[in-house]
């Protein structure tokens, strides 16, 4: 009797610690599990393309646009203008057009969206800092110069897409398309490090970059041979413009290929991107590059900006640095992880997309909350970027 109780006291001894054990485990994987189940719950949909998903982003974004035209329309408040309204117009036109090649029956609705977005971003006050920076000169007016003038890349990129989706694509600003191609095409092969200056003294591969989808696109839209150009541009850019330690383009450049900043990943995520109109295998290099940077915990990715044996601060083009990891580069891998079949890593980018970028769906709309309208622009074009773009 006394040996039975013996037994029960030590196991009532033991019981409380065993408790305090389980529920720890059990804590522990809620805390690693649930938030990356609950912030992956639609990084599936978004990889597949899921139809409701991506529409609702396209939804929000053609709400933009409509406010944007009333703003300017009744003068009722200025539009978004200026470096950042270049890129939300552009990217809205570009992610609303990747939607038309990939749904048809999606082109009634969205081509001629696109095309409204696509002239916004050539107005004049769009370019104002970079017609500042060159001494007043706008970059559509000297085309016949030597001038760099990449950022007009950008527009030129929309307009192409806008072009290759839209029927109605006015034939005045196909003319005014071709002119600006033209001189990308000529300024690009006479540069010995297939570099175009930006603003005076500084180039951006990235920027140059998207100076090669805009020709590449060009050439789907008209049947035009580009070919020589894009092959020069992809064989610079592999001898001049990445850092071969890292596998990262140089962030800036001067036009004679030296360095002006490191080897960072937000400039190569979305270069990678870009690249993905116009080389296909060059975007997967830069990609690979990219995904090298990749940090995980818990089954969420982020990227880390500096190439291994640089650092520096946080700017415009990688957003804030929390222990060296870009927010934007971070977005800008969602692209080329979709593109080139990166599932795993595309889900983990996504959770972390998710996470910080609280999605709120109301009626036929989505919007990632903390985005704002660039964020929302930038992430409809990278969560619909697909391997149908580059042909």
């Amino acid at each position: 009797m006394s040996g039975s109780t013996g037994t029960v006291g030590r196991w009532r001894g033991l019981r409380r610690p065993f408790a305090v054990a389980t529920a720890l485990v059990v804590a522990v994987s809620v805390v690693c599990l649930l938030p990356r189940w609950w912030c992956g719950l639609d990084a599936d949909e978004w990889y597949r393309g899921d139809p409701a998903l991506v529409r609702g982003l396209a939804e929000e974004m053609v709400a933009f646009q409509d406010d944007d035209d009333h703003r300017r329309a009744t003068g009722g408040g200025d539009g978004v203008d200026g470096m950042w309204g270049l890129l939300a117009h552009q990217m809205t036109a570009q992610g609303l057009a990747q939607l038309c090649l990939a749904h048809p029956e999606w082109r009634q609705r969205y081509a001629p969206v696109v095309t409204r977005a696509a002239v916004k971003s050539l107005l004049p006050q769009m370019r104002a800092e970079f017609t500042s920076a060159w001494g007043g000169r706008d970059g559509l007016a000297v085309l016949d110069s030597a001038e760099g003038h990449a950022y007009l890349s950008y527009p030129a990129l929309a307009l192409g897409l806008a072009r290759l989706v839209d029927p109605a694509f006015p034939a005045d600003l196909a003319l005014r398309h071709d002119a600006l191609i033209a001189a990308f095409e000529r300024r690009l092969l006479a540069s010995p490090t297939g570099l175009l200056e930006t603003f005076p003294g500084e180039a951006y591969p990235t920027d140059v970059a998207a100076v090669a989808a805009a020709i590449a696109v060009h050439g789907r839209v008209t049947g035009a041979d580009h070919s020589t150009v894009i092959a020069h541009w992809a064989q610079r850019v592999r001898a001049v413009q990445i850092d071969h330690d890292t596998g990262l383009i140089i962030q800036r450049m001067g036009i004679d290929g030296r360095a002006h900043d490191a080897p960072r990943a937000s400039g190569t995520g979305l270069a990678a991107y870009f690249a993905g109109f116009a080389d296909r295998a060059l975007a997967e290099e830069l990609a690979s590059g990219l995904f090298d940077q990749e940090r995980e915990i818990l089954g969420f990715s982020a990227i880390d900006e500096y190439g291994r044996g640089h650092s520096g601060p946080g700017d415009m083009d990688s957003g804030p640095l929390i222990l060296g990891i870009s927010v934007s580069a971070t977005g800008f891998a969602l692209a080329p992880a979709r593109a080139f079949g990166h599932r795993e890593l595309f889900t983990r980018l996504y959770r972390t997309t998710d996470l910080f970028g609280l999605p709120v769906h109301s009626g036929t709309r989505s919007r990632f909350a903390t985005g704002g309208v660039i964020g929302n622009a930038l992430l409809l074009a990278f969560l619909s970027s697909g391997p149908e773009l580059a042909r």
